[in-house]
């Protein structure tokens, strides 16, 4: 995604050229397509508000990447990700969202009216915006990290840490999230190993205490992941520690607790944001310091990240959108 400073409208510029022309004007513009965002298309559009939502680069957000999903009330068996994500999308369209296709890549939150470029080449006016852009969890870049992914590896101990009771798992990073993930899991695993590349944790002092005293706990400092291994799910993980030695752990979950990267880059010319990139809403509500900019779901929470939250704080934005237009 590239901010909208960084484009130009001189047509002799070697820079990418956005069409200034709008072709569209809309009352609600929803950018996303997570729990947030469906959420607000469902209470805009029971408002009768007529939203419009992109879908954005990944149809349905983190969710989709999730096998099992036992944790959203309404769902006592359980559901899978994608079909969560359907149902969803199949609430918002009945009461009337349009559900299109597109990524946003450029806003200009300059004017009265919100103007978005969606794929660099289709300009709409919106008079009110909820960002629901999500935030993308951080990985290790390896090749059998991507091949497990759903099977075995997961970016969120509270989502997945369920389905590994009793087992063996690992957790890499070294900072709070890690620290916190890995507590988590003691709770229900056997035995948690962290594994930090560092001879030292980067957590706060209190969370290093609590790992210390997690008697299931172990850190494995000074090691970096080689290799993750196994069939069709996660049987073990190859580390290489500080000598160059290779050691294999017998684990069945990988856990990556590096961070989360919030999809908020073309908004930063506009918006307040944290030095991360977590979009600033003004507290107990979704609105931003743009009137008519309201932002819900992972884009601007880094505490909870839970599909639940996502929703509820949807269907705030959508309520404050409201208030706005009326």
């Amino acid at each position: 995604m590239i901010p909208f400073s960084s484009f130009s409208t001189n047509e002799s510029s070697s820079q990418k050229v956005l069409p200034l022309q709008v072709k569209e004007q809309v009352r609600v513009l929803i950018l996303g397509s997570g729990p947030a965002g469906y959420t607000a298309a469902i209470y805009a559009a029971r408002a009768n508000l007529k939203p419009i939502l992109y879908q954005g680069l990944q149809a349905g957000g983190q969710l989709t990447t999730t096998t099992e999903v036992d944790n959203f009330p309404g769902y006592p068996e359980g559901v899978t990700g994608p079909v969560l994500m359907d149902d969803l999308q199949k609430q918002a369209e009945r009461f009337g969202t349009e559900v299109r296709w597109g990524m946003a890549t450029a806003v200009d939150f300059t004017g009265p009216k919100h103007k978005v470029w969606i794929d660099d080449e289709y300009l709409i006016e919106a008079d009110a915006v909820i960002i629901a852009t999500g935030a993308t969890a951080k990985y290790l870049g390896l090749e059998s990290e991507e091949k497990f992914k759903g099977s075995g590896v997961s970016a969120c101990a509270t989502c997945d840490g369920f389905f590994y009771r009793g087992q063996d798992v690992a957790v890499v990073g070294g900072g709070d999230t890690a620290a916190e993930e890995a507590t988590y899991l003691a709770g229900l695993c056997r035995k948690v190993y962290v594994i930090v590349r560092k001879p030292y944790l980067r957590a706060s002092k209190a969370m290093q205490e609590k790992v210390a005293r997690t008697p299931n706990v172990e850190v494995l400092f000074e090691h970096v992941t080689k290799e993750i291994i196994g069939n069709q799910t996660v049987e073990g993980v190859i580390l290489v520690n500080s000598k160059g030695e290779e050691v294999k752990v017998d684990i069945t979950g990988f856990f990556v607790a590096i961070g989360h990267e919030p999809n908020s880059s073309i908004f930063k010319p506009f918006l307040e944001m944290d030095e991360i990139g977590y979009i600033n809403t003004i507290p107990g509500t979704s609105k931003t310091n743009v009137p008519g900019v309201f932002a819900c779901g992972d884009v601007q929470d880094k505490h909870y990240r839970q599909a639940i939250t996502a929703a509820g704080s949807g269907c705030m934005a959508a309520l404050d959108a409201e208030r706005y237009l009326s």
